[in-house]
């Protein structure tokens, strides 16, 4: 297959461009990821967000690769994009981490569709019109921050949404807010909110250790109007629900595939530098075999979180949004341990800048953050042995 050049690709000719690729998926990411990898330490010093690179996936459709060929999408499978998202984030991990936050609430929706429950008309939106998603989720988590007001037609919403990941770019915000129900009680409503909404405004607030092109600023939300026709789910405050365990089926396993893809970077560099190495300490096998043993666990536990996953062919469940939870902290641990034991294998010239392994490193360290954080994760699982009724 003759790679096209990503520069040589006109508007009229974005679904050709795709379908190119199509039926290899991994190929298109290798050749965007080479062209993106020269640019990340660009976007990374200046804490810029990948603009180039959002600019090539659109040109390839990437926005709409998993949507359904049905609705006018590419069709690729959940499983497909892991594997594309991996491959990305071996070149330049903000790049992958920012795009599976747009995919994995692309997958949540074709779930919902390809389950009879609505979704069409966005998924649609998005395949006409490559629309970037910002999801919300990992900060609001089962609380959700913010407050709704009701008031006629619909509800006053007023929050600050952080860590919202494309949000320098993004088109609909798809996020949830505390409601206190005159009836119900506490809930927490999810629904989507264009950026072009009155009362919508990204702070320029995202200067990070890691991850720093993946333009996870801050939204504020100022009395912004939420249309009751926009509520998409009214669930009680605090608890697990089926919707969640949705999100959490369908986005883990991307979101890790991004983690495992700069391991798998940092332990290539690793070896390369080991063989080529004229005298070798004798503990060089011992770090390497842990190095080895660390991404293995990674790459094993990232493909059983996808087979839970199944290409969407799932049925939500407590007992699957726990496992995968458990499989979450297990893969970001284990991506973590294989970058230090690549940078201890390497020694002191890993501390460079310019050797490669300083921004692999910065990167990784964000894999923790994603829901729920080690202990927070262990208590909720110690919780669910305890009591499966959560």
């Amino acid at each position: 297959m003759k790679p096209i050049p990503v520069n040589a690709i006109h508007e009229s000719a974005q679904k050709v461009s795709f379908y190119h690729y199509k039926s290899n998926f991994s190929k298109l990411a290798h050749q965007l990821g080479k062209e993106f990898e020269t640019r990340a330490g660009k976007y990374d010093k200046k804490d810029a967000f990948v603009i180039e690179n959002y600019k090539d996936l659109k040109t390839f459709r990437v926005f709409s690769a998993m949507i359904p060929e049905a609705l006018g999408g590419g069709g690729v499978s959940h499983s497909q994009m892991s594997d594309f998202l991996r491959i990305i984030a071996s070149y330049d991990g903000s790049t992958g981490l920012a795009l599976s936050m747009h995919q994995h609430l692309i997958a949540a929706t074709v779930w919902k569709y390809l389950h009879g429950q609505g979704g069409e008309q966005l998924l649609k939106k998005v395949v006409d019109q490559q629309l970037i998603l910002v999801s919300t989720g990992a900060k609001d988590w089962l609380e959700s921050n913010g407050e709704m007001i009701k008031v006629e037609g619909g509800y006053e919403l007023t929050a600050k949404k952080l860590f919202a990941s494309q949000s320098a770019v993004g088109d609909i915000l798809v996020t949830s807010a505390y409601f206190n129900d005159p009836e119900e009680g506490d809930l927490v409503l999810h629904f989507p909110v264009p950026f072009s909404s009155k009362g919508v405004k990204v702070l320029n607030d995202w200067k990070t250790l890691g991850m720093r092109g993946t333009g996870s600023h801050t939204v504020q939300l100022d009395k912004v109007f939420v249309p009751e026709s926009a509520i998409v789910m009214k669930r009680k405050q605090g608890e697990l629900n089926h919707g969640w365990n949705i999100v959490l089926t369908v986005a883990m396993p991307l979101i890790m595939s991004v983690y495992t893809g700069i391991a798998e970077k940092a332990a290539g560099i690793a070896i390369e530098k080991a063989k080529s190495a004229k005298f070798k300490k004798e503990s060089l096998a011992l770090t390497l075999g842990e190095m080895h043993n660390q991404l293995t666990l990674a790459q094993v536990m990232l493909k059983d979180m996808l087979a839970f996953t199944n290409d969407l062919d799932f049925a939500p469940s407590h007992i699957t949004g726990n496992e995968i939870l458990v499989r979450k902290t297990l893969v970001a641990n284990a991506c973590i341990n294989t970058v230090n034991k690549a940078m201890e294998v390497i020694g002191g010239q890993s501390f460079y800048r310019a050797f490669g392994l300083e921004r692999l490193f910065r990167d990784v360290q964000a894999a923790v953050f994603h829901p729920l954080p080690e202990k927070e994760q262990q208590v909720f699982s110690g919780n669910f042995i305890l009591d499966e009724r959560i």
